[in-house]
């Protein structure tokens, strides 16, 4: 009976529901069995112009009133066809070589997708919830002769029937404990070497550029400039400590490579070369991440997706209590992104937080891979604590800081002596997670932490992290610092995380930077003790030497006219201006020192005395004289470490958000590089100070693609979605 009532409404054309949610207030009545959105409500994160008619409509929640803990969303609702795949986002109508599936709740699917989706553990409607009893079955007749499933199974007797092929479920088992899905019990390879081959030979053209020369600043080639503390010290006077600003900016694109590339096809992508990268994204999956957040996950990772290029390769690593590899390194051209959308649109959060387990099968992917895309990194987000490896969180936290080292496999540590530099990017998700292990793993491996405190601004900050790593123009960056005065001698370089040093007699010292995007920027402050001389009236002090590999020549640059920085050395000298960039630097540096002095006096629960060095700080930087001239950069200090002391005015605050919010504020400072800060917008100034034009670029399309409309939609500011931060009693 239950056949021929679903022909007879296929026949008329009943079974092609429209889907609209009501709002957020009414979510009681529009949420699935578990009380919340369901995941496929909240994906989507590409829908083609092909895909979308006007005869039904796909709203979204409208927004919420201030009260609502939920995401805001656009009110403007755009239109999808009633045979729209939920999985693969396209069109979907019988005599298109496309078998199609319809379940036993009346909706319906391309079955290449909804059995790839359940293959991958997904025994439920990605619509409406509702849980099958009976499940779409692929069998192993429609599998390519390599062995791997078909994407794109055309090959059927009649392909433009409704398909049903079934697989009756199994009754539930009466083990309690049996908490981790089938997903994870699918056999792997020993060795991670089946990843895809590389496109090695990308479509290349000549431009103008391929005819200038490395000392052509705007494109190609790092510019480097020099600032001396002053411009002059009296010859017969000595200076110690004296500062000297060593400023470097990435180009904005490589030397000698444009290419081309289908804009129509690849909208995303610029015109300019790029290096191709391996992406390794381990993401958390554990029960605390259900419902609305690992919704959103899967649309952020919808996004990333979207964005990466042919070239580009993309893995993920799903963990829980255990770990599990989805797919091996794929290229992200048609087949590889349809893939990569159903397997993570088959995640369903169950068991434990197993981080360790996570990077060890994430590390194995990096090291194990036969071929190699010139720019590596990986991707871990969390919103718990380990305890397979770390112990539990209420324990003796100096023993459990000591095994924070153990989360991350010496295969990829920076200083691990493999020779790999694979950075782990961690995010920090929610109140619950330890951010401590977070900022140990990311500052181990060369990494940054990004703390995100709602929920909702998960997609910006996997936003903010790629427009990065999709814009990487200088590798293996060393920079050279040798003194020009035979009397000259260095003192310090202060280069926060980067490793330097100095050799033995003092005369020439050295700064590993790695890799930089496009347009980024480095400031470095050296000092040296000048001495007393009067045998001319001009001193040469320091010349800059840079030394990188282009990423996608492979070629070695070399900056061989050194810049050199000078100073006056008259018999008299009158009043002296101390150099704007020299000094809004040295603030940058006294404030990342205080936030670790302060870090320090918290983590011994001395909160008072932390907010007390950070208040120092900040009347201190109020008196400089770029600060005195309004520079924005002391202002942005300024309203971070006013945050940071809000953060600590209490245990409870404190634990919930402050140690989170500083870690991640030091492990932006420490590399100069952008990170994802909480909620606040205090700081919103000091956070452009080192995003770069692409992470810009890249956010902004996060904030005003809709849906992977290419037409920009209001920019909303999402809501909290986490409890308020704990207010101070």
């Amino acid at each position: 009976m239950g056949s021929k009532w679903r022909k007879a409404k296929l026949a008329l054309g009943l079974n092609m529901c429209v889907y609209v949610p009501r709002t957020l207030e009414d979510s009681s009545s529009s949420v699935g069995p578990a009380g919340r959105f369901s995941d496929a409500d909240l994906l989507s994160p590409s829908l083609s112009p092909a895909s979308r008619s006007s005869d039904c409509r796909l709203e979204m929640p409208t927004t919420p009133t201030p009260s609502s803990s939920g995401l805001r969303l656009s009110k403007h609702g755009i239109k999808s066809s009633k045979r729209t795949c939920a999985i693969c986002l396209t069109t979907m109508k019988p005599g298109q070589g496309h078998a199609i599936f319809t379940a036993e709740c009346s909706h319906s699917f391309h079955f290449h997708c909804i059995a790839s989706n359940v293959k991958h553990g997904n025994q439920i409607c990605p619509i409406c919830r509702a849980k099958w009893k009976e499940i779409p079955f692929q069998s192993p007749t429609s599998d390519l002769s390599q062995g791997r499933a078909r994407s794109n199974p055309v090959a059927w007797s009649h392909d433009d029937t409704w398909m049903t092929v079934l697989r009756r479920l199994p009754s539930p088992r009466a083990d309690a404990h049996r908490h981790i899905s089938t997903l994870f019990h699918a056999p792997e390879p020993g060795v991670y070497n089946d990843d895809e081959l590389v496109d090695h030979q990308p479509e290349v053209t000549d431009t103008s550029s391929s005819t200038k020369d490395v000392d052509d600043h705007s494109i190609g080639a790092i510019e480097v400039k020099i600032y001396p503390e002053v411009s002059a010290v009296s010859n017969s006077a000595s200076h110690n400590n004296f500062n000297v600003l060593i400023h470097l900016k990435a180009p904005i694109t490589s030397r000698r490579q444009n290419c081309r590339i289908n804009q129509a096809n690849f909208p995303s992508i610029s015109r300019n070369s790029r290096a191709p990268i391996d992406l390794v994204t381990v993401l958390d999956v554990s029960g605390s991440m259900a419902g609305t957040k690992l919704a959103l996950l899967k649309r952020a990772m919808g996004f990333v997706i979207q964005h990466l290029g042919p070239s580009d390769r993309l893995s993920v690593i799903a963990f829980s209590s255990t770990a599990r590899r989805l797919f091996p390194l794929r290229r992200m051209h048609d087949m590889g992104r349809q893939e990569a959308l159903q397997a993570v649109n088959g995640l369903i959060s169950n068991g434990g937080t197993n981080i360790a387990e996570g990077l060890r099968k994430g590390a194995r992917v990096v090291v194990d891979r036969k071929w190699k895309n010139p720019v590596s990194s990986i991707i871990l987000l969390s919103d718990g604590q380990d305890t397979y490896t770390v112990g539990s969180p209420g324990g003796d936290r100096a023993h459990t800081r000591t095994n924070y080292q153990s989360l991350l496999p010496i295969s990829i540590h920076r200083n691990g002596g493999t020779g790999l530099h694979i950075p782990v990017h961690a995010f920090g998700f929610g109140a619950d997670h330890d951010a401590a292990s977070m900022h140990s793993i990311s500052e181990t491996s060369g990494g940054t932490f990004s703390f995100i405190e709602a929920e909702s601004v998960i997609q910006d900050a996997f936003a903010q992290c790629i427009g990065g790593l999709l814009s990487v123009v200088v590798q293996e960056l060393q920079v050279g610092v040798e003194c020009v005065h035979p009397r000259l001698r260095l003192g310090s370089i202060k280069a926060g995380s980067y490793k330097t040093s100095v050799m033995s007699d003092a005369r020439m010292g050295f700064i590993n930077i790695g890799d930089l995007y496009a347009e980024e920027e480095r400031d470095f402050l050296v000092t040296v003790d000048i001495p007393i001389d009067g045998s001319s009236n001009e001193m040469s002090l320091l010349k800059v030497k840079c030394v990188y590999k282009d990423p996608i020549t492979k070629e070695l640059v070399n900056l061989e006219e050194a810049n050199e920085v000078k100073i006056l050395r008259p018999k008299i000298t009158g009043p002296q201006s101390v150099s704007m960039e020299v000094d809004r630097q040295r603030n940058r540096h006294r404030a990342a020192e205080a936030i670790a002095e302060a870090r320090t006096a918290a983590e011994r629960g001395d909160l008072a005395g932390a907010v007390s060095i950070l208040e120092s700080c900040r009347k201190v930087l109020s008196e400089t004289v770029s600060a005195q001239a309004g520079d924005q950069l002391c202002v942005a200090l300024g309203a971070e470490l006013r945050e940071m002391q809000d953060r600590m005015a209490n245990r409870r605050v404190y634990e919930a958000s402050g140690r989170a919010y500083v870690l991640s504020g030091l492990s932006s400072h420490s590399l100069q590089r952008a990170t994802a800060r909480g909620d606040s917008t205090d700081s919103t100034s000091l956070l452009q100070a080192y995003q770069t034009p692409s992470m810009v670029d890249m956010v902004t399309r996060s904030q005003t693609m809709f849906f992977g409309s290419t037409s920009p939609q209001p920019s909303v500011r999402p809501a909290r979605s986490f409890p308020a931060r704990p207010q101070p009693r």
